[in-house]
Protein backbone atom coordinates (compact mmCIF):
# COMPACT_ATOMS: atom_id res chain seq x y z
CA UNK A 1 0.00 0.00 0.00
CA UNK A 2 2.96 2.32 0.60
CA UNK A 3 4.04 2.23 -3.06
CA UNK A 4 0.45 2.92 -4.10
CA UNK A 5 0.38 6.00 -1.86
CA UNK A 6 3.74 7.21 -3.17
CA UNK A 7 2.41 6.77 -6.73
CA UNK A 8 -0.73 8.77 -5.90
CA UNK A 9 1.30 11.56 -4.30
CA UNK A 10 3.61 11.70 -7.33
CA UNK A 11 0.63 11.83 -9.71
CA UNK A 12 -0.91 14.64 -7.69
CA UNK A 13 2.28 16.73 -7.66
CA UNK A 14 3.08 16.18 -11.35
CA UNK A 15 -0.48 16.80 -12.50
CA UNK A 16 -0.90 19.89 -10.34
CA UNK A 17 2.30 21.39 -11.72
CA UNK A 18 1.38 20.52 -15.30
CA UNK A 19 -2.13 21.93 -14.85
CA UNK A 20 -0.79 25.22 -13.48
CA UNK A 21 1.56 25.64 -16.45
CA UNK A 22 -1.15 24.79 -19.01
CA UNK A 23 -3.69 27.06 -17.30
CA UNK A 24 -1.20 29.93 -17.18
CA UNK A 25 -0.26 29.50 -20.84
CA UNK A 26 -3.65 28.68 -22.38
CA UNK A 27 -6.29 29.90 -19.92
CA UNK A 28 -8.69 28.04 -17.68
CA UNK A 29 -11.64 27.63 -20.04
CA UNK A 30 -11.26 23.90 -20.73
CA UNK A 31 -14.84 22.79 -21.42
CA UNK A 32 -15.40 24.46 -24.82
CA UNK A 33 -12.10 23.02 -26.08
CA UNK A 34 -12.86 19.61 -24.58
CA UNK A 35 -16.32 19.32 -26.16
CA UNK A 36 -15.37 20.90 -29.50
CA UNK A 37 -12.69 18.21 -29.89
CA UNK A 38 -15.35 15.55 -29.31
CA UNK A 39 -17.67 17.22 -31.83
CA UNK A 40 -14.90 17.14 -34.49
CA UNK A 41 -14.78 13.33 -34.38
CA UNK A 42 -10.97 13.50 -34.22
CA UNK A 43 -8.46 11.47 -32.24
CA UNK A 44 -8.37 14.28 -29.70
CA UNK A 45 -12.14 13.93 -29.40
CA UNK A 46 -11.91 10.15 -29.14
CA UNK A 47 -9.44 10.50 -26.29
CA UNK A 48 -11.63 13.09 -24.56
CA UNK A 49 -14.73 10.89 -24.87
CA UNK A 50 -12.81 7.88 -23.57
CA UNK A 51 -11.46 9.99 -20.69
CA UNK A 52 -14.95 11.29 -19.90
CA UNK A 53 -16.22 7.71 -19.55
CA UNK A 54 -13.42 7.06 -17.04
CA UNK A 55 -14.50 10.17 -15.15
CA UNK A 56 -18.07 8.85 -15.13
CA UNK A 57 -16.93 5.46 -13.85
CA UNK A 58 -14.87 7.15 -11.15
CA UNK A 59 -17.85 9.28 -10.13
CA UNK A 60 -20.20 6.30 -9.95
CA UNK A 61 -17.67 4.28 -7.93
CA UNK A 62 -17.12 7.08 -5.40
CA UNK A 63 -20.87 7.65 -4.99
CA UNK A 64 -21.47 3.87 -4.74
CA UNK A 65 -18.68 3.48 -2.16
CA UNK A 66 -20.56 6.04 -0.06
CA UNK A 67 -23.88 4.20 -0.62
CA UNK A 68 -25.32 6.97 -2.82
CA UNK A 69 -25.88 9.18 0.21
CA UNK A 70 -26.17 12.91 -0.40
CA UNK A 71 -22.52 13.32 0.53
CA UNK A 72 -21.55 10.41 -1.71
CA UNK A 73 -23.36 11.93 -4.67
CA UNK A 74 -21.64 15.27 -4.06
CA UNK A 75 -18.29 13.47 -3.93
CA UNK A 76 -19.20 11.68 -7.16
CA UNK A 77 -19.90 14.98 -8.91
CA UNK A 78 -16.58 16.34 -7.63
CA UNK A 79 -14.87 13.15 -8.86
CA UNK A 80 -16.37 13.62 -12.33
CA UNK A 81 -15.27 17.23 -12.68
CA UNK A 82 -12.08 16.97 -10.63
CA UNK A 83 -10.60 13.90 -12.27
CA UNK A 84 -7.32 12.72 -10.85
CA UNK A 85 -6.87 16.02 -9.01
CA UNK A 86 -9.74 14.77 -6.82
CA UNK A 87 -9.23 11.02 -7.06
CA UNK A 88 -5.56 10.95 -5.98
CA UNK A 89 -6.19 12.78 -2.67
CA UNK A 90 -9.42 10.82 -2.18
CA UNK A 91 -7.57 7.51 -2.60
CA UNK A 92 -4.78 8.70 -0.32
CA UNK A 93 -7.39 9.45 2.33
CA UNK A 94 -9.38 6.25 1.69
CA UNK A 95 -6.26 4.07 1.76
CA UNK A 96 -5.26 5.53 5.11
CA UNK A 97 -8.79 4.88 6.44
CA UNK A 98 -8.67 1.31 5.08
CA UNK A 99 -5.59 0.50 7.17
CA UNK A 100 -3.88 -1.27 4.28
CA UNK A 101 -6.85 -3.51 3.48
CA UNK A 102 -7.49 -3.36 -0.28
CA UNK A 103 -10.96 -4.85 0.15
CA UNK A 104 -11.98 -2.00 2.45
CA UNK A 105 -10.36 0.50 0.09
CA UNK A 106 -12.35 -0.73 -2.91
CA UNK A 107 -15.67 -1.57 -1.25
CA UNK A 108 -15.83 0.78 1.70
CA UNK A 109 -16.00 -0.25 5.35
CA UNK A 110 -19.63 -1.46 5.45
CA UNK A 111 -19.49 -3.61 2.31
CA UNK A 112 -16.08 -5.11 3.16
CA UNK A 113 -17.31 -6.59 6.46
Amino acid sequence: MTLFRVYLAAILLILAGYTLVVGANHGWNLLPIFFSDIAELSWHGQFNLDFMTFLGLSAIWVAWRHHFTAGGIVLGVVAFFGGMMFLAPYLLWASSQAGGDAKVLLLGDRRAT
